[in-house]
């Protein structure tokens, strides 16, 4: 099952990989069927199918963002974390840009500082969640968020090791209504196989930062064996996916399910070993080294920063259609921080030229609109 996109713009050579279990090796990753608060900005959003984008002219949402990291939709416009100064900015509809606070206790340096954003509506209140780093580690807060007015910060997952790179970052509410956390190995390799850690890890905790009552190892962690995994996304099927910088070699586009090893640092890419899950998509990292992630219907959009562009990719049942395309935006030349899908169906975009390692513009750095096609 490929969208007309696909079909049209795939991709060759051996930089490249997609891997396609037989049915023996597949296994299920379906998100679990359990009860909570289901999330704004969650999951599926509803849509089905295959899409594609409609045009490569995005349309500009707002310029001058400084070293922004994640973006979700709020009210009539877009909630903005930038990572080095701790500000959460609100985007309106007309591009303003009002800066609604500092998140209290950000600490940033190297890769660390303020990272994901999620947002849940419970009984009425609406509380903002951010992962960021402190002094001494990364954590998950929530705030209250009355119309633009920030409450205090409660921390409510602590002890995340943190280090000058690889610090993990993203967080959403899942379809089954818990908190997914994303976390890097904070350079400490061999705890991404230690199931007792928080480095190298997809986390599952409830809107208390409590561990899921069936997570699979009776703590926090849902998924281990990761090196840094900085985006993930449901498709309509319920199944996850999650987008992992490799070190050299390889970065990985895998399927998320309980309890599952993804292998690092013992391995790097498909590897075949018994024991560890295969990614379905493996990149040099020159055309990837993958950060946020938006799913519509069946689709995945993955924002990469080495290779300043987008991968299109369809799914079904957890397998990929295909060959991935490239999408790069008219006129932004640009590392891609994350992707999200509106509150109208359409794609956003998060440039990251201003985070040290890009070539800025006098409009750096920017969000962007582009709109999607049934495809």
């Amino acid at each position: 099952m490929v969208s007309a996109l696909a079909l049209a713009g795939c991709t060759s050579g051996d930089s490249v990989v997609v891997n396609t279990p037989d049915a023996e090796s597949s296994t299920s990753a379906l998100a679990p069927e359990t009860s909570g608060s289901t999330d704004p900005d969650a999951s599926t959003n509803g849509y089905s199918g295959f899409w594609a984008v409609a045009d490569a002219q995005p349309e500009t949402l707002a310029t001058g963002l400084e070293s922004p990291w994640s973006v979700i939709p709020y009210r009539d416009g877009y909630l903005v974390s930038q990572r080095d100064d701790g500000e959460i900015v609100y985007v309106d509809a007309d591009g303003s840009q009002t800066a609604i606070g500092e998140v209290e206790g950000v600490v940033s340096g190297g890769e660390s500082g303020l990272h994901g954003l999620a947002l849940l509506d419970d009984g009425g209140q609406t509380y903002l969640y951010a992962y960021h780093g402190a002094e001494d580690d990364n954590r998950v807060v929530r705030m209250t968020l009355d119309e633009l007015e920030l409450g205090a910060s409660e921390s409510i997952v602590t002890g995340i090791p943190r280090a000058n790179t690889h610090n993990g970052g993203r967080i959403h509410f899942g379809p089954d209504g818990y908190l997914y956390i994303s976390t890097g190995d904070a350079q400490q390799r061999h705890a991404a196989q230690d199931r007792d850690s928080l480095a190298g890890k997809i986390l599952r905790v409830d809107a208390e930062g409590n561990a899921a009552p069936d997570n699979p190892f009776d703590n926090l962690v849902y998924s281990l064996g990761h090196r840094n995994v900085q985006g993930f996304a449901w498709t309509s099927d319920g199944i996850m996916w999650a987008s992992e910088f490799g070190q050299n070699t390889w970065d990985e586009l895998n399927v998320i399910e309980a309890g599952g090893n993804y292998g690092w640092p013992t391995v790097e890419g498909i590897a075949g070993e018994e024991g560890f899950i295969d990614p379905r998509i493996q990149w040099s990292p020159s055309e990837a080294s993958p950060s946020g992630m938006a799913a519509k219907g069946d689709t995945l959009f993955l924002a990469t920063l080495r290779g300043q562009q987008l991968w299109v990719i369809d799914t079904a049942a957890g397998e990929v259609g295909g060959k991935p395309v490239e999408f790069v935006p008219e006129g932004v030349p640009a590392r891609i921080r994350d992707a999200g899908i509106d509150s109208d169906g359409s794609l956003l975009i998060l440039t990251n030229n201003t985070d040290g390692r890009g070539s800025p513009s006098d409009e750096d750095d920017r969000l962007l609109r582009i709109e999607l096609t049934e495809a």
